[in-house]
């Protein structure tokens, strides 16, 4: 099996951006800790400040992957494009969020790439890839 993890923008920053809301851990951490949790799962990582390298990234292993497991950022809240992306591949997708973005600014309140998705996670910090993947094994 294998899964595609895609974090946006500003998502390289986990452990040091706002660590009341995203905490303290860093993601290179956290993901030597999911691959070793399912050793026997093929974990990529992609993360990228650019919207259009996020596309690209859905097209790429968008036929190919078991799953993909998506935190936009703030593109979450404006990206059509990336709403249609994920629209327009055959892997199943869920959206995470580390911060609950129904209890921050109303703005975030919008997701308009999760309609596209099998599911979005929201608020189990860090965790909430690791709910992913096992979405992913049932």
């Amino acid at each position: 099996m294998k899964i595609q993890i895609i974090n946006g923008p500003n998502l390289n920053l986990i452990g040091q951006r706002e660590p009341t809301i995203y905490g303290s851990e860093g993601f290179d951490s956290y993901i030597s800790q999911l691959r070793n949790l399912y050793s026997i799962i093929e974990i990529d990582y992609y993360q990228s400040n650019v919207e259009g390298e996020l596309i690209n990234k859905l097209h790429e292993v968008g036929f190919s992957y078991h799953g993909i497991i998506i935190n936009a950022g703030g593109y979450t809240h404006t990206s059509v494009a990336l709403a249609d992306a994920i629209a327009a591949i055959k892997t199943p997708v869920v959206e995470v969020h580390i911060s609950n973005i129904y209890a921050r600014e109303e703005y975030r309140h919008v997701s308009l790439t999760g309609k596209n998705c099998k599911g979005v996670l929201t608020g189990f910090g860090l965790d909430g890839y690791r709910l992913a993947i096992e979405s992913f094994l049932k």
